[in-house]
């Protein structure tokens, strides 16, 4: 079996900045040159994020290692009916659109995208708090 076809690039930041509440893949209309920066691994998604632009979705902030335009704004392919939803969340309700994993299926670049809404600090010190005390807890048990 090819080893390319387990690649995957996770944004872990995503989970944690982010209250996310639905997640849909995306196809990615790419360069020859940008879809071998990731068959080799060379490629970050932490601080990229998808916006709607003319009843269209792409892709901000990827970050390729190739030569020239490393962060070149990349269209996203989803279902008309799909991007219809999404402008409804993202316009009214403060919703943001954040790409959770980047990954290779049968041969093809897909982006995993979450739909969700930023979360203050105190509910991330709050979350930190909650999993601290369910490790010390677990760790009581297991003995």
């Amino acid at each position: 079996m090819n080893n390319s076809s387990k690649k995957e690039f996770l944004n872990r930041k995503a989970n944690f900045d982010y209250k996310l509440e639905d997640t849909f893949e995306a196809g990615i209309v790419l360069l020859g040159s940008e879809i071998k920066a990731i068959r080799n691994g060379r490629i970050n998604i932490n601080t990229s994020y998808a916006k709607i632009i003319g009843g269209e979705l792409f892709w901000i902030g990827g970050n390729f290692d190739v030569e020239g335009d490393k962060q070149r704004t990349k269209k996203l392919l989803v279902k008309k009916s799909e991007v219809n939803k999404l402008i409804g969340k993202t316009s009214e309700q403060n919703y943001s659109i954040i790409p959770i994993k980047l990954y290779l299926k049968r041969g093809r670049a897909k982006l995993l995208l979450g739909l969700g809404k930023g979360m203050k600090k105190y509910e991330k010190r709050d979350r930190i708090k909650d999993r601290e005390q369910e490790r010390e807890i677990k760790k009581k048990t297991d003995y």
